[in-house]
């Protein structure tokens, strides 16, 4: 079996390595024909770029590592400055230089990448399923019998920050950065999954289709560890299938199928994602296109502000946050897949957790005061707010928060700060959820403190920082609003001690008191319980 396995490895990084190397090779060059046509699809009206873009580009040949977009970028700056001059404010060219860097690279790429998708599709995400397959399946037998499986955890360079760990953090980083800042390096793998774009939107793929496809295989593969690791645990079991079929159905195929229906409107529109999560829900843009959008597009927005002010607080009542984070969340479901083996890293410090109640709460209030200025400039038909450009605000929230947080860091620090960095220290939802845990729910942890054992399992295990022992130690319920009802404190727990409950809210909050002296009435403490 172990043969096996390293097999699967070397199979693994082959394919890994394969789809490393794609954005650096390839061959672009751009006819006129595709030009003219690349222009005309973009809207674009200025003859001084045409012009100067023309003289750079056209029937010349470039490299995978060669970027485009400097020269796209002076091609628009100086046409600009031109139209300025002249006050020719229709002839402005506004599309982002990287954008039309990436437009150009998937219309002129030419050879063996574009020309063999399927092939190569094979010797990236193929090789890379079925060696992490083979990796994973003989768990089955190496594990042993059910239960706990967290042996020597501390002891491999993958899982206790080693050079493994950190070889992972550098490609997650790096894959983000790409993802979200230099998307024409993506257009090679926008190739690899063409034919699957095509099938289900009827489009070619661009670099979003592929990261939603990644997210979909990623999970899944991951899944399937779960389901071995934690077979003994049936709320494991159904809280990984939940999170997947609702990231695979909900997030990837129903605004594929959507497109396909040419509904522009609700394109990557995700019916589970609700506000300050969706942080453009409320954006000019995207309410403009829902109200020309008709009856289905009445319908998403009013499904949207329901989401937010009716479902998720009542739901949030009767099963706690765990019914988002662990069970439909995509942020989430790739935090408990991909993430698990890295979820001992979160910190359970008092520093972190301070930290942790500044910084969450204070992108909620940043997201809630962002859609206060969007809605007032909407419904007042101005793009500034107390002397303030909207646009600017909403830019530096999809910056900041939509990118280098809930993206880079989010998840590629997975290896090195825990599965949760996000969902614990940025999500707005989370927050938002974490406010109506706290104060207004049925749900708790309860802990039978007589059977502790003070093993610290579930406090090592806990990917939100939360010091489970000390609750379990005393026998008091885990309230805390930053959990996120993962119930993996539950299952590597050897005794028993915890128990996720939905229960009246009477007793809920239950914290015990110290007993000192010989002048305590003990049945005044009794008939208070």
């Amino acid at each position: 079996m172990k043969v096996l396995q390293h097999i699967g490895i070397a199979i693994f990084l082959i394919g890994l390595g394969v789809f490393t190397a794609l954005p650096f090779i390839g061959d672009f060059k751009l006819d006129q024909s595709t030009f003219d046509e690349l222009i005309s699809s973009q809207g674009i009206k200025s003859e001084i770029f045409v012009s100067d873009l023309k003289s750079k580009l056209v029937n010349k040949n470039f490299s995978g590592y060669q970027s485009l977009a400097p020269l796209v970028k002076e091609s628009i700056e100086k046409a600009n400055v031109e139209h300025t001059k002249n006050k020719e404010w229709g002839k402005k060219v506004y599309a982002g230089s990287d954008d039309l860097a990436t437009a150009i690279r998937k219309k002129s790429g030419y050879g063996y990448i574009p020309q063999n998708k399927g092939l190569m599709w094979f010797l990236t995400f193929g090789l890379g399923i079925i060696g992490a397959l083979m990796f994973i399946l003989p768990q089955l037998v190496t594990l042993g019998k059910k239960g706990i499986k967290n042996d020597h955890i501390y002891h491999q360079n993958s899982t206790n920050k080693g050079w493994i760990a950190w070889l992972v953090f550098i490609f997650l980083v790096s894959f983000y950065l790409v993802l979200y800042f230099k998307s024409e390096y993506a257009v090679n793998w926008t190739y690899l999954v063409d034919p699957i774009s095509e099938s289900l939107s009827g489009n070619l793929a661009g670099h979003w289709f592929v990261y939603g496809f990644m997210y979909c295989v990623v999970m899944t593969v991951m899944a399937i560890r779960m389901y071995i690791k934690y077979r003994h645990n049936m709320y494991q079991m159904v809280r990984t299938t939940s999170v997947l079929f609702f990231q695979i159905v909900f997030a990837f195929l129903i605004p594929e199928i959507m497109v396909r229906l040419q509904l522009s409107y609700s394109k990557g529109y995700d019916f589970k994602n609700a506000f300050p999560l969706d942080y453009d829900f409320f954006f000019n843009w995207n309410l403009k296109e829902l109200i020309a959008g008709g009856g289905l597009g009445m319908f998403i927005l009013v499904w949207g502000i329901v989401l937010t002010l009716v479902i998720v607080p009542v739901m949030v009542y009767f099963f706690g946050k765990r019914w988002y984070c662990s069970w439909v969340c995509g942020c989430g479901g790739l935090a408990e897949t991909l993430g698990d083996p890295y979820r001992q890293h979160s910190s359970k410090s008092l520093f972190s957790w301070n930290v942790e109640r500044w910084l969450i709460h204070g992108v909620l209030v940043f997201a809630v005061v962002m859609t206060g200025f969007t809605l007032y400039g909407f419904f007042a038909e101005t793009s500034t707010v107390l002397g303030i450009k909207v646009q600017s605000i909403m830019n530096t929230y999809s910056f900041l928060i939509g990118a280098i947080f809930a993206g880079v860091i989010g998840t590629g620090f997975y290896p090195i700060f825990g599965n949760r960095v996000w969902c614990r220290f940025g999500c707005p939802l989370a927050a938002y959820l974490g406010f109506v845990q706290r104060f207004k729910s049925r749900f708790r942890i309860t802990t039978n403190g007589g059977q502790c054992i003070s093993c610290g399992n579930c406090s090592t295990y806990c990917e939100q920082g939360i010091d489970v022992r000390a609750y379990a130690q005393k026998g008091e319920n885990i309230i805390r609003s930053s959990c996120v009802g993962c119930g993996v404190c539950s299952a590597v727990c050897p005794r028993g001690v915890l128990k996720l409950e939905n229960g009246p809210e009477e007793g809920r909050i239950n914290p015990t008191e110290v007993l000192l002296g010989n002048d305590v009435d003990l049945m005044e403490l009794v008939n208070k319980k």
